[in-house]
């Protein structure tokens, strides 16, 4: 299968290379000439002709297969003037061609062209949702500023657990299950302890793509989702930046050039910093002190900084570096937690003087520390750091496409925890994995194909993971596709939480072990690996120009899970060798499943946004003995959001979004006993002794809490103090209404902690 797979990819490369010998390309960059930045997602064609492409999240287009002769290339992108150049193509060549794009002098009331219809038939775009800073403004800014764990809140499949330590779950998987990558590093931790903010600052973000199922072979290690996120150049032709403040937090961004990029393009340096933290604990001691009495105890730094580096035919060099910090001071005055992470790397790409590829690279360092002071147990640490780097390389190829790459990746666990028993459970590993992918994209008329093959081999574990992966779209018409995407997928990186825990601050990280049960369910444990198998099918219809209807069904199954053993009692010792695993193994394997119907309707036109989501999902475990709901199953999840632009400049804006999602699953309490742990039985008297607080539980996860709801609301007001100064104020209340929304309740004293009140919040940015 090796030999086959290689042979097929040499026989397309070397039909490309005979093909455009008859044949011309055009290729090239297109940006924004006031900064210097991409410009992405855009039109780039011949005109008069049916060849043509969309910009990349770097700005770069490709068109291949072009007979030679005179033509006039044409770019069109939505805010930007469009621009028409005449272009001679001879036989054989590739011709480099860098656009420069303008502002648009006046805005437009209707907009005719735009890429994303290009892309709808041209990719296939199953289970994926393209995010910019632009949509993410759309939504009611939190805290008055517009953030990245806002808006995944509002996308179809994405679950969030609560305003306070709360976490993402997309579509079924745990955030151990989900990759974040920025820049092409990972971020093992993306989202801070209060729910409403992520580490990447979204002035810096030039897009993210977050596929929520079925996504190829170019990535691999996890067996839910993916997050890539792709920042920004710093503005090559001056320098600026923005000072932003909020009852919530500030921040401030500087950005500009080292080497000012010519008018006529070539060769330019750039830098940009960013610098985020939350003053969330003093200020709602005064602002928000009904709330509690001690007000929000939480805070968090996120300082990160790029230099890139710009030849002249495109190809570009970056340096990047970030340190990432929360902590949580007494919180609920019963304990204290802090994270940490840093890191720093690079990429790259380079664009071959005779050939119709795209080479992409990367190589970084990451690393994460966790740790939690409790008042009744004792401290848990978790550090994971580690490196990770890929080489890419795409061939164009008229409308099809060939991507193959390899990808490296070392990291190092350390993770220490006494369960409820007081046993010590500890790991300390180093992994290795390394990785090969190919994957084509067929266009052949109104249908594409893009399948896809990984190989993903876990150094430690010894053991190779094949996983092919499909996907595929076929335009009915101009106005509906329908869609679909498979695949296996694999990981080794576990979570230190069980998924019958309830939501907490304290998310740790552990490399998968290989002291497993020998059996599960009957039969023998013959991976050490995590695995899951994804199959997603929908359909998208334009029901008018502006109007988009997308639904999609999809069916995971995690047949192979790994989660920590809270029921461990004794030590996994030769003593102990007759005792049944459930009782000394550290970890146990589990399998589920997550099915559901995610639906979406979006209207975009002139002055008016309108966005609405429903999720249907059930999610289940089955750990050996019993089924069992997860914590994160929520079946019923609604999303509206409304945002319209008002006043002759339209300078104002306002925005809101209410979200409902039926309750939570819980543990019922069946009782009460008093418990001795009889620690120690030589020294003491057992009949002496005073027992703790002991709870027998019910089946797990088998209550459900109430339900929740929340409307936030939130106005905007531009003002223009000169060419490139802008002030904007803002207002907004989070949970206008007011709801008592359960974030947990104490076991033992019945006591109800709610997720956030109404909140008013104030602030104002200064773009310059």
């Amino acid at each position: 299968m090796k030999q086959f797979s290689i042979l097929m990819m040499l026989l397309v490369i070397l039909g490309s290379y005979i093909a455009d010998a008859q044949n011309a390309s055009v290729r090239g960059f297109v940006y924004e000439k006031e900064t210097g930045e991409p410009v992405i997602f855009t039109n780039v064609y011949l005109y008069k002709t049916s060849h043509g492409a969309s910009t990349d999240v770097n700005g770069y287009y490709s068109i291949t297969q072009i007979p030679a002769g005179k033509y006039e290339l044409m770019v069109t992108s939505m805010g930007y003037d469009s621009i028409r150049m005449p272009i001679t193509l001879k036989k054989g060549e590739i011709l480099t061609k860098q656009i420069f794009l303008s502002k648009a002098s006046y805005m437009l009331e209707v907009v005719n062209v735009s890429a994303s219809k290009e892309e709808a038939q041209t990719q296939t775009r199953t289970s994926i949702a393209k995010i910019t800073p632009k949509e993410m403004r759309q939504i009611p800014t939190v805290g008055g500023q517009a953030d990245l764990a806002q808006y995944l809140q509002v996308l179809p499949g994405v679950i969030f657990t609560g305003d306070q330590g709360g976490q993402l779950y997309i579509r079924g998987g745990s955030p151990i299950q989900n990759k974040v990558l920025l820049d092409g590093m990972i971020v093992y931790n993306p989202f801070h302890s209060i729910g409403l903010f992520s580490v990447f600052d979204t002035d810096l973000m030039r897009n993210a793509d977050v596929y929520t199922g079925g996504f190829n072979a170019d990535f691999g290690g996890r067996i839910s989702s993916v997050m890539d996120i792709t920042t920004r150049d710093g503005n090559k032709k001056r320098l600026a930046g923005k000072i932003e403040a909020s009852t919530f937090g500030a921040k401030v961004l500087l950005e500009g050039p080292l080497k000012k990029q010519p008018d006529a393009g070539g060769s330019s340096s750039s830098f940009v910093l960013s610098i985020k933290n939350s003053y969330l604990e003093e200020t709602s001691k005064s602002l928000y002190k009904y709330v509690n009495d001690d007000g929000l105890p939480f805070n968090f730094l996120d300082i990160y900084g790029k230099v890139s580096f710009n030849g002249q035919n495109g190809s570009k060099f970056n340096l990047f570096g970030f340190s990432f910090s929360d902590k949580v001071n007494n919180y609920q005055s019963l304990s204290d937690f802090s994270w940490d992470a840093f890191g720093g790397g690079a990429n790259f790409v380079v664009i071959p003087g005779r050939s119709p590829v795209l080479l992409e690279g990367n190589i970084a360092f990451s690393s994460y520390k966790a740790n939690m002071a409790e008042i009744d147990a004792k401290d848990r640490t978790s550090k994971i750091s580690g490196f990770n780097a890929g080489l890419q390389f795409t061939y164009f190829m008229g409308k099809d496409e060939l991507k193959y790459g390899v990808e490296l990746l070392g990291f190092k666990t350390n993770y220490l925890f006494f369960n409820s028993y007081n046993n010590k459970i500890q790991q300390e590993e180093n992994t290795t994995e390394l990785a090969g992918y190919l994957k084509y994209k067929l266009t052949a008329g109104p249908v594409l194909i893009e399948p896809g093959i990984r190989l993903q081999w876990y150094a430690s574990l010894s053991e190779l993971s094949f996983e092919p992966r499909i996907a595929a779209k076929y335009n009915i018409t101009d106005r509906i596709r329908i869609k679909a995407a498979a695949g296996l997928y694999s990981q080794n990186l576990i979570s230190a939480n069980s998924d019958r825990d309830v939501v907490n601050l304290f998310y740790g990280f552990l490399s998968g072990p290989d002291n497993l049960p020998d059996e599960f369910d009957g039969q023998e444990v013959t991976s050490k690996l995590q695995k899951a198998q994804h199959l997603v099918g929908g359909i998208e219809f334009d029901l008018t120009k502006h109007v988009v209807l997308n639904v999609e069904g999809y069916y995971k199954n995690f047949n192979q899970l790994t989660n920590l053993n809270r029921s461990k009692i004794f030590d996994d010792t030769e003593e102990n060798s007759s005792r049944p695993d459930e009782l000394k193994k550290d970890f146990v394997v589990e399998s589920g499943t997550a099915k559901g119907l995610d639906i979406s309707l979006k209207y975009e036109f002139n002055r008016f946004y309108l966005w609405g989501a429903y999720s249907l999902a059930w999610v289940d475990r089955f750990n050996g003995t019993e089924t069992y709901y997860p914590h994160y199953d929520r079946r019923h999840n609604v999303n509206l959001v409304s945002s319209v632009k008002l006043g002759p400049a339209m300078d104002w804006e306002i925005s809101a979004r209410w979200n409902y999602g039926s309750g939570f699953p819980f543990t019922e309490n069946q009782g009460f006993f008093e418990n001795i742990t009889f620690v120690g039985l030589s020294q003491y008297d057992p009949s002496q002794i005073n027992g703790s607080m002991g709870i027998i539980y019910g089946s797990t996860n088998n209550g459900r809490l109430s339900d929740y709801h929340r409307l936030d609301i939130n106005v905007k007001k531009k003002f223009e103090l000169g060419k490139y100064s802008e002030l904007e104020l803002n207002a907004g209340v989070t949970n206008v209404y007011d709801r008592k929304n359960v974030f947990y309740r104490n076991r033992i004293s019945g006591d109800v902690v709610n997720q956030l009140p109404a909140m008013a919040m104030f602030g104002a940015s200064l773009t310059f």
